[in-house]
């Protein structure tokens, strides 16, 4: 937390300088506030939490901390818990309080710093710690973070489970604020509320290649309601590779396969069929399957209608949960480049699907265009997250709080000080 001090007689003190001349070099340290070491504090800083051994506070209760002294204010508070974790907080203009606008964290061990200043300017500095009790009830609020560690293409979105549901907007920011995204090299990205119990994180753009993405959560400890605390989580650590894109122009009934921008492969294919168009819009490769086994059945066509089949299919990747795949389809070698056939996957010969199976990796894009078939569903099939624009996505973030324009969440959790 920054503050602007006051201008002191420090001014003064360069001004005096000046006036006697060569034969004085300065202020020096002792006269310089600035420059003094920090004097004790303790006798005009006073805290509303526990002083005698053994004492815990209430991590229900906001931290206050306030100056006894008239000739003397507060200029800057850190709270910090044995974890990293700050407490956000708001100082009073006049510096003669500062207390905490975020919650403790429960059965924690806090260390707060105080910087003040005398009437002079001299800086002072007092340190507290404290411990805070544990919660008084047992229900916790678990978070499992997804996908598994691992490397990744550029378009692996980052999800968050959690095991209780978070409906109230209050609530829900305070769950959003404790998980935390950090990527190398940084990128601008934010949370989307897909459900009350499930959050999806994407940035602006792809991730960078051959980035380093850690996903913690900061709510062990922390008061969410009346009845629930947030409980332990496991982190996240997953890479990132090349940015791969599959292209697939359903009209065109061709497949560009492009590394890093650069395209590499150009594959004839068929799309899906009048009745059955493949959806149009941009998808992630979910798994890699070299034998799946698919009927009709499983994606509503009845059994011994003229559209009905049961097949086993090789190279298989899949990219939607209802059952959309790019595969091996050997029976329509003579359809691919030229006609769609397909009951809606992305259709090829063997040899190159073997290829493509073999060049691509779970987190990759897989787009369609020039279809007739419905956009991908932004979420509940797959991942179409990449289908939402940036300043729609930005409205499922609880720290925005529906301004689209306003500060990413990240800027929004600066600490600055506020006049009460």
């Amino acid at each position: 937390m920054n503050h602007t001090p006051r201008t002191r007689t420090v001014v003064s003190c360069t001004l005096l300088v000046a006036a006697l001349g060569a034969g004085v070099t300065g202020c020096g340290s002792d006269g310089n506030p600035l420059s003094a070491k920090p004097y004790d504090a303790a006798d005009m800083i006073s805290f509303n939490g526990p002083t005698g051994a053994g004492k815990q506070a209430d991590p229900d209760k906001p931290l206050e901390i306030t100056t006894s002294d008239d000739d003397g204010r507060i200029t800057d508070v850190t709270a910090q818990d044995s974890t990293g974790r700050f407490v956000a907080g708001e100082l009073a203009a006049d510096g003669s309080r500062w207390h905490s606008t975020s919650p403790l964290a429960a059965n924690a061990h806090y260390t707060v710093e105080v910087s003040t200043e005398d009437e002079d300017g001299a800086p002072g500095r007092k340190i507290l710690t404290f411990d805070t009790s544990k919660p008084t009830t047992t229900k916790r609020l678990n978070v499992t973070f997804g996908p598994e560690s691992g490397q990744y293409g550029v378009g692996q979105p980052i999800t968050a489970q959690l095991d209780q549901a978070v409906k109230d907007k209050a609530q829900r920011a305070l769950v959003e604020r404790a998980l935390r995204v950090d990527a190398t090299p940084a990128v601008q990205g934010s949370w989307y509320w897909v459900s009350d119990k499930e959050l999806h994180y994407r940035p602006k753009e792809y991730w960078p290649t051959h980035a380093t993405i850690q996903v913690h959560s900061n709510l062990d400890g922390v008061r969410i309601s009346d009845r629930l605390w947030g409980g332990k989580s496991k982190a996240l650590k997953i890479t990132t590779g090349d940015r791969i894109e599959a292209v697939t122009d359903a009209s065109a009934h061709q497949l560009t396969y492009y590394q890093n921008g650069q395209a590499i492969q150009s594959i004839p294919v068929t799309t899906g069929k009048p009745g059955f168009e493949t959806r149009n819009g941009v998808k992630v490769v979910l798994a890699k399957q070299y034998f799946v086994r698919m009927r009709g059945t499983t994606v509503g066509i009845a059994e011994g209608s003229s559209d009905s089949y049961d097949l086993p299919v090789y190279y298989a990747t899949r990219v939607t949960w209802s059952g959309e795949y790019v595969h091996a389809a050997p029976w329509s070698v003579g359809s691919q480049g030229y006609e769609n056939v397909s009951h809606g996957c992305t259709g090829m010969s063997t040899s190159n699907a073997e290829w493509f199976f073999d060049h691509i990796h779970e987190g990759d894009i897989v787009k369609v265009v020039n279809s007739n078939g419905n956009p991908m569903e932004p979420f509940g099939n797959g991942f179409g997250d990449w289908n939402v624009d940036w300043k729609k996505w930005r409205t499922g973030s609880a720290l925005i709080n529906g301004t689209p324009d306003g500060p990413a969440p990240q800027d929004a959790l600066r600490l600055q000080p506020t006049a009460v």
